[in-house]
């Protein structure tokens, strides 16, 4: 405190008079900022919305991508499993001939069986035909026969066993059907 003028040295400025506003401030309603600030909150209010859209946008993006990568992962196999039907025909032929040692015959179902068993845990589904109805969705004729034995359009036999992959048609089964007389 400086004695002969009695008052505070150094006092800092926010204690000086309140009265006084300080001259770069202007007041909240000078004429002609109302324009401004509505442009300034609409162009806001704009880009807002803009960057909602373009996260439902991505979001959506990234779902769909998603879902088609694991549909692709899906149905990946199939093509591979496909390639394997003519070894698992082979095995069934194989199966069917007599001929050679039990052990053989053994070792050679046991294949089969092994293999069968890892390709239905890939999706692999046999179609059963033989005494089914004809099915034009899951069965090919090859063979038509006239007989009274059984109702028309049943399936007699089955020269090739067709396949879905995981509920989707592979291969149809190649088949003999009646035929009434």
């Amino acid at each position: 405190m400086n004695p002969e003028t009695n008052t505070v040295e150094n006092e800092p400025a926010e204690h000086m008079s309140q009265d006084k506003a300080p001259q770069d401030k202007a007041p909240d309603n000078a004429p002609g900022q109302a324009p401004e600030i509505d442009k300034v909150k609409a162009e806001r209010d704009e880009l807002r919305d803009l960057l909602l859209r373009r996260q439902a946008e991505f979001d959506n993006f990234r779902k769909r991508t998603d879902r088609e990568r694991s549909e692709y992962l899906q149905w990946a196999g199939m093509e591979t499993v496909k390639d394997l039907l003519p070894v698992l025909d082979d095995f069934d032929r194989a199966m069917k001939v007599a001929g050679g040692s039990s052990d053989y015959v053994k070792g050679v179902e046991m294949i089969y069986t092994r293999m069968v068993e890892t390709l239905k845990k890939l999706g692999l589904e046999p179609i059963d035909s033989a005494g089914k109805p004809f099915d034009p969705h899951q069965h090919q004729a090859i063979e038509r026969v006239e007989t009274d034995s059984v109702p028309d359009n049943t399936v007699l036999a089955e020269f090739q066993r067709g396949y879905n992959f995981k509920s989707k048609m592979l291969r149809p089964s190649m088949v003999k059907v009646s035929v009434k007389p």
